[in-house]
């Protein structure tokens, strides 16, 4: 009898939420989004016409004119451009590298990591040490490090359900790598990808020098290469390695992020964002990373405006600059909130590509958390199951200084590193209904944030 009783309560309350104002409007989001998007086309434009937008260069200068003309085409109440100061790496001729082992000599596929010089104009050909750990490398020594290339061949950890966790296990070797090797002697660094993905395709990716450490070349191996390289020392460690990369950083250029913004009718002065990365990789197109992200948060509010929902508080779309290779436009937007007073109440940020999504992660206090998890029931018939205590992202993660709450979209994460900095980061790779549903999961989620605070 109890367990009925408890049923019937149940079914009263999953009937009442469904009936609830809230459920109605995120069912009348979800269909104007999934009916009436331009978002696919957006990002058709964005990537194809507009291609690699990597900071300093003409096309993330092209995508800052493009992004503000077509906010304004949306008749947002305001759009606006920050101006930020960004790095500018250029990777010049396309790399070419080699295995030489005796008279046969195995071209592998290679690309230099952002930030990293270049090798001298005749390249780099040395004997290689495999490593899967910066221990490793400090216990080898000096002695056996110096003159060499090291070879960083740790991978992602396939056993990571969360694609995330395995990234974030394997990346210090692309990060510090150079560092760690120049210490022991190193003349140069070969990194393994960060991708579970075994194919031909290098992942670039960032990279840092310490003060008072002599600048050496780094760069990517696709993982078949690392896998071959990898076979081939056991069989014969005295084998050498050749790359050749023709990178470069220039001074500083001036970029922009682009701001998009609807007015609150009720609290103006509290504001939510919703925003993505503009900038990308020069190897592919950016499509799941970032291009997705950003035409999902213009989406965001066309379809609010569209659906006439005039909203509470002041919405933001923001399309951050630089967040691949310094996060110029992240901390700028940041500084600009802090220097004008503006009270950002919530954050949201997609920048996990534009796969199927399963839900947020919540950087914010106990309480402001559990008042979002209690939206769960009202998301969870869209796929939104993992709302929780998670990660925000890197361009919203400076305004958690000024006490806002962060919000992470969460897709699926198991292919997003087969594309992440690789050359096949392309348009076709993004799936339309995917990339729809992303958007109206952040269009719901920032109603309810709206509708109701924190």
């Amino acid at each position: 009898m109890k367990k009925r009783l408890l049923l019937a309560f149940s079914l009263l309350v999953t009937g009442a939420q469904a009936q609830s104002p809230d459920s109605v409007t995120i069912r009348k989001i979800y269909n104007e989004v999934l009916t009436n998007s331009p978002s696919y086309e957006w990002l058709r434009h964005l990537t194809q016409k507009i291609g690699p937008r990597l900071s300093g260069s003409e096309g993330a200068q092209k995508a800052v004119d493009w992004t503000k003309q077509l906010m304004e085409q949306q008749g947002f109440d305001r759009v606006f451009l920050q101006e930020v100061m960004v790095p500018h790496w250029v990777r010049g001729a396309k790399e070419v590298a080699y295995i030489q082992n005796g008279n046969q000599k195995i071209t592998v596929p290679i690309a230099a990591l952002g930030g990293s010089v270049a090798t001298p104009a005749k390249g780099i050909e040395a004997q290689v040490i495999e490593v899967k750990s910066f221990q490793e490398l400090r216990d080898l020594g000096t002695g056996k490090v110096k003159g060499k290339i090291v070879f960083y061949n740790r991978p992602m950890d396939p056993t990571k359900l969360n694609t995330f966790e395995a990234y974030a296990g394997a990346v210090d070797q692309r990060g510090n790598g150079a560092t760690e090797a120049a210490r022991l002697g190193a003349v140069g660094t070969i990194v393994r990808s960060m991708t579970t993905a075994l194919d031909d395709n290098p992942h670039t990716g960032g990279m840092r020098y310490a003060t008072g450490v002599p600048l050496i070349p780094a760069a990517a191996i696709s993982t078949n290469g690392a896998e071959r390289l990898s076979k081939m020392l056991k069989d014969n460690p005295g084998l050498t390695f050749y790359f050749k990369q023709n990178c470069e950083t220039l001074p500083d250029a001036k970029s922009y992020n682009v701001v998009g913004e609807i007015k609150g009718s009720e609290k103006p002065d509290e504001i939510i964002v919703v925003g993505g990365h503009l900038d990308s990789w020069d190897i592919g197109q950016g499509a799941h990373d970032d291009g997705s992200g950003c035409m999902q948060s213009i989406e965001v509010l066309r379809a609010l405006k569209a659906l006439g929902i005039k909203p509470k508080r002041t919405l933001r779309a923001v399309m951050f600059m630089n967040e691949e290779n310094g996060l110029r436009g992240g901390i700028g937007y940041a500084d600009y909130a802090k220097k004008n007073n503006e009270n950002h109440i919530a954050a949201v940020e997609s920048d996990n590509g534009g796969f199927t999504p399963r839900g947020f992660g919540i950087v914010g206090t106990p309480e402001q958390r559990a008042k979002a998890i209690a939206w769960k029931p009202l998301l969870a018939p869209y796929g939104l199951h993992e709302i929780g205590a998670g990660s925000g992202g890197a361009d919203i993660g400076p305004l958690a200084q000024l006490g806002t709450v962060l919000f992470g979209f969460k897709p699926d994460s198991q292919r997003y590193f087969d594309f992440h900095h690789a050359g096949i980061d392309r348009f076709e790779g993004v799936n339309k209904r995917e990339l729809e549903l992303g958007a109206a999961s952040m269009a719901a989620l920032v109603y309810l944030l709206d509708q109701h605070g924190l």
